[in-house]
């Protein structure tokens, strides 16, 4: 059995393996860093299956580099050893009377039991490690919940729960439904559940022991002293990407790990990553828009997944939310804009913008027309009827803008409305906007994870196409995932597919494009590498779906065939976001 022990050093107070018991008996271990002074202090918590003891440098390894050699301000000020992936650096955060706990979550590290990734039962063990911290007698009885990722994700799932003694919450890229951002996309399966969960949640179940990686802080097995067979670890763990492809509708197995909007009433923050389309940014929009909470603000940043969380720009604006709300300090936070967007122009570059609402309310919806003759986009619908074809598996049609003759912002949410048919009973569609320059080399951004992302990203399977007409926007179509309706062969269906949120400045000269095509986008340049993704990625990142269960040849690699007339335009709706208006 795993004992706490503890320390002072670098100015904390710091605890390993703090027992949370929880309300079936089980007891979770946490680390917590608190002020080396008397006194009740607000919390900044976190619970997840990472390993709270895998410091940030071993388990991943080329994301900590990249970030220290571009960013010394994460490093700046830190000894930088109690880093851990996706969570708080605890000395950057305790100096200013916060105390953090990072709490291994059921079967993950040091917390023996059975891994069952954002299920209700973790959610309730969030609930009651928050209220554990709350009543400790170090605490003032504010909780705050701040991370990355999966840090983020059941956040919304607890925030639902209503915890007496959570305060607010910072959701710094987090996903909000399970079905619709993380498993399928568009009804499609996506490939990274399996790659994931075998390069960053199985190398630190618990019961791994000396098998498993060592704290280079403690000298301990971060994953429990007690060794487990392989085969009683595989008892101790759901296998999550046989769930995801048994559960193929949105049923009561994701239903489960949905977040009840009208329950979310804490302070939020809602931190979205333009470049992460494959999985959080929906959430954090999501998120922001539908949140019953009264007090709620979003950012959007680029560049890489974890960076801005550990900058200055990050962290100031954490800290200076997390101050109003769990310090209760006057710090003009209550007059922070509600929404701060980092706009995107080629070349990574970004401007710092602040504004009011999301989607804008100057935004002009404007549709672009695909036009049957030439494969180009047009404001003005078509004239002329005709088709557009394409095998199932190939790169697909697209479909361009001509040269911009000024300068064009798309900043918000998008939607693509099809008539398509299929030679099989079904297909899918993934839609692509991209930017190209003068010379037609494409425009790609450093997305949250691939180096090499396109401006924009959708997909649809026909067979999906059902729409929940009480969610639905004209800009962000709301599929109900509980009903397949098979298409019959050469039979044309009315498809809409959300594209998610994205912004760029198509400069003077560039040209805007969209791609329809049945698998995923590939950049044709060399591939990104990463130490914790399982392949090199070509565009999508770990966000691709290639599962021969799911899309069978035979179904999929069929003739799609693009409608246009008249009658049955086919468009792009892109919010453009009017030049003059400065804010």
């Amino acid at each position: 059995m795993t004992t706490a022990h503890g320390l002072v050093k670098d100015g904390m107070q710091i605890e390993f393996d703090v027992s949370i018991p929880v309300r079936d008996g089980l007891v979770l271990k946490a680390d917590v860093f608190r002020p080396n002074k008397p006194g009740r202090y607000p919390v900044i918590m976190t619970y997840g299956p990472y390993g709270k003891g895998l410091a940030f440098q071993d388990g991943y390894k080329t994301c900590w580099d990249m970030m220290a050699k571009d960013h010394p301000d994460v490093t700046h000020g830190s000894s930088n050893q109690y880093q851990n992936w996706e969570v708080v650096d605890p000395e950057k955060w305790v100096p200013h009377d916060y105390v953090c706990i990072r709490v291994d979550s059921r079967g993950a590290g040091m917390s023996p039991g059975y891994m069952q990734l954002w299920s209700p039962q973790e959610a309730v063990d969030f609930y009651d490690c928050i209220e554990w911290a709350g009543v400790q007698d170090w605490s003032n009885g504010k909780v705050g919940l701040n991370g990355i990722s999966y840090y983020a994700m059941n956040q919304w799932q607890t925030a639902a729960l209503q915890p007496p003694h959570l305060a607010a919450i910072c959701t710094w890229e987090g996903a909000a439904d399970m079905y619709r951002d993380l498993s399928h996309h568009g009804g499609i399966l996506c490939d990274f559940i399996k790659n994931w969960y075998d390069m960053q949640v199985r190398t630190v179940q618990h019961g791994l022991a000396k098998r498993g990686p060592i704290s280079r802080v403690t000298g301990r097995p971060v994953c429990g002293d007690t060794e487990l067979s392989d085969a009683e670890l595989l008892l101790n763990r759901e296998d999550f990407a046989a769930a995801a492809l048994k559960h193929t509708m949105d049923d009561k197995y994701w239903r489960a790990r949905m977040p009840d909007w009208s329950k979310v009433t804490v302070p939020v923050f809602s931190a979205a990553n333009w470049g992460g389309q494959g999985l959080h940014p929906r959430g954090n929009f999501e998120g922001f828009t539908r949140a019953a909470s009264k007090n709620k603000w979003l950012e959007v940043h680029g560049i890489e997944h974890w960076t801005h969380f550990y900058t200055d720009y990050g962290r100031k604006l954490q800290l200076k939310f997390f101050d109003h709300f769990l310090h209760g300090k006057k710090n003009g936070w209550d007059r922070q804009p509600k929404v701060q967007l980092n706009v995107r122009h080629p070349g990574e570059k970004f401007e710092l913008r602040q504004e009011q609402e999301w989607p804008l309310k100057r935004t002009r919806w404007t549709k672009f027309y695909l036009q049957p003759d030439a494969a180009t986009l047009s404001t003005q619908p078509p004239t002329r009827s005709g088709k557009v074809s394409y095998q199932g598996f190939s790169e697909g049609a697209t479909f361009m803008l001509p040269p911009q003759p000024q300068a064009m912002e798309i900043t918000g949410p998008s939607a693509v409305k099809l008539f398509l048919s299929s030679s099989t009973t079904d297909a899918d569609v993934f839609a692509v906007v991209r930017v190209f320059t003068p010379d037609m080399k494409e425009v790609v951004f450093h997305g949250a994870l691939d180096p090499h992302t396109p401006i924009g990203q959708g997909w649809l399977r026909a067979s999906h196409r059902k729409l929940d007409h009480e969610l639905t926007q004209p800009y962000r179509p709301y599929h109900t995932h509980d009903e397949k309706q098979p298409l019959k062969p050469d039979q044309v269906v009315e498809l809409d597919v959300e594209i998610i949120p994205t912004s760029i400045v198509v400069p003077a000269g560039y040209r805007l494009a969209l791609t329809l095509r049945g698998k995923d986008y590939e950049y044709p340049g060399p591939p990104g590498v990463l130490s914790n993704m399982k392949y090199p990625m070509t565009g999508c990142g770990p966000f691709t779906h290639t599962d021969k269960k799911d899309r069978p040849a035979k179904i999929f690699d069929g003739v799609n065939t693009l409608h246009i007339s008249a009658k049955k335009a086919p468009y792009i709706l892109l919010p453009v976001i009017p030049a003059s208006k400065k804010v």
